[in-house]
């Protein structure tokens, strides 16, 4: 089969992780590997196989040395579907040079391509300078298990990865505005996750004999505080870096803002917190309501009130300093506080032969773009491997469109062939020059 069609028949499969136990279909990610083994049968012949957890998959790769091994990451499981999609989401259309589905971009097309990548390099008789390992999590989308097992195994073989490669960053179009050229951004770092609860308890009752600061409007104040006093706003190393390497190629008067601002981190970290909600994210932890709950009826006052926090972890702040801002800002006894998932940001890693190596295969490859580090906004499982590994990076070698960028974890997910072809000849080459 071409390397298209064992994409899409990787894309077809609906492998949808769920928090709920329940609801897990175990049966869909049986299929995943049956279909896996069958579109990739070289790498599954050659390659030892560990299963781990439920459905997570470890290959090690026999190289020639095993002083420097490597990691390459990605992920079975996909989030739900939601929204009116073009092409039905797991029929894994092709047309007019574009693949539509979910999973695409998050990340059934990383785990595609690392696994054609090596199917054609052993097809050409070729082992690699080192170990490679290729970990792939089934549940990294509800943060679950695999990913730590996946650490756990590893530390059992005494395997300390020279260096870790997970999704993150990618050839990124319309990334800043102001700078025509995409900027291929390799993350360096993660934010931290964390989620809090917020609850307020009352007496209830009937609607028409509300009392004063009823616990929906209690909780809705400790909200709207929150809103307006966000945490202080500092940009990390990384994030600097990116702006001095992108400030060259910007267009002026950008072009003279950007100079000057990555010359002072006060002025950098102002830009960005004026450039809107992304920018400005870059520069501080953010602090965002995600869930609400209440009454169950609209005739009867809520007896109860709660509302799901979720905080991402700037580089340089701290879990407990987030929930202390919370504590001060929301200034209120009667609303609790509860911690459901606790994260650090991850350390960052360091710019030196295993990152070039990196972004020089990227230059190769995409020699059009501004290659740089930066710090990774979302979580992936490659923050389990910072206990392992000192260089842990995220990066996703899809050039990608704002409109591609915004699918993702919502409607018509979607990649480009060529973008596609692409992603597999960089980690081709990658292996290549291990």
């Amino acid at each position: 089969m071409t390397p298209i069609a064992s994409f899409q028949a990787l894309l077809r499969i609906p492998t949808v992780s769920t928090r709920d136990a329940g609801a897990w279909d175990h049966s869909v990610f049986d299929a995943f590997h049956a279909e896996l083994r069958e579109q990739f049968p070289l790498l599954h012949k050659v390659l030892e196989l560990t299963r781990v957890g439920s459905h997570g998959l470890l290959f090690r790769w026999p190289g020639i040395a095993k002083d420097r091994p490597v990691v390459l990451m990605a992920h079975i499981d996909v989030v739900p579907v939601e929204g009116e999609w073009t092409h039905p989401p797991f029929d894994a259309v092709v047309e007019d040079g574009i693949i539509w589905g979910r999973g695409t971009l998050d990340c059934k097309g990383s785990l595609a391509a690392i696994c054609q990548a090596v199917e054609d390099l052993l097809a050409d008789g070729h082992t690699p300078a080192q170990d490679v390992w290729l970990s792939f999590g089934c549940n990294e989308e509800v943060a679950g298990d695999a990913a730590p097992l996946a650490v756990e195994e590893l530390r059992r073989r005494g395997v300390i990865p020279w260096f870790v490669l997970d999704e993150g960053g990618a050839v990124a179009y319309d990334a800043f505005p102001g700078v025509e050229k995409p900027i291929a951004v390799i993350g360096v770092t993660e934010k931290g996750v964390t989620s809090l609860e917020l609850r307020v308890d009352g007496h209830g009752g009937h609607a028409s004999t509300p009392a004063p600061l009823g616990p929906t409007a209690r909780l809705a104040r400790a909200i709207t505080r929150l809103d307006r006093l966000p945490m202080r706003a500092s940009a990390p190393d990384a994030t600097v870096e990116l702006f001095r390497r992108a400030a060259p190629h910007a267009k002026t008067p950008m072009r003279y803002a950007l100079s000057a601002a990555v010359r002072s981190r006060a002025l950098l970290t102002r830009l960005l917190l004026l450039a809107g909600p992304e920018p400005a994210a870059m520069a501080r932890t953010t602090i965002a309501v995600t869930t609400l709950s209440g009454s169950p009826t609209l005739n009867v006052v809520a007896a109860r009130a709660t509302a799901g926090v979720n905080i991402r972890i700037l580089v340089g702040d701290t879990m407990s300093e987030a929930i202390a801002h919370v504590r001060k800002v929301i200034d209120d006894p009667e609303v609790s506080i509860r911690v459901i998932d606790a994260g650090e940001p991850s350390p960052s890693s360091p710019l030196d032969e295993a990152f070039d190596l990196i972004a020089a295969t990227t230059e190769e490859h995409f020699p059009h773009a501004v290659t740089s580090p930066y710090v990774m906004m979302a979580a992936t499982d490659a923050r389990h491997f910072t206990k392992i590994s000192d260089r842990v990076y995220r990066f996703t070698p899809f050039e990608m469109t704002k409109a591609q960028r915004e699918s993702i974890h919502t409607h018509d997910e979607h990649i480009t062939v060529d973008a596609y072809l692409k992603g597999i000849a960089w980690y081709r080459t990658l292996i290549e020059r291990l």
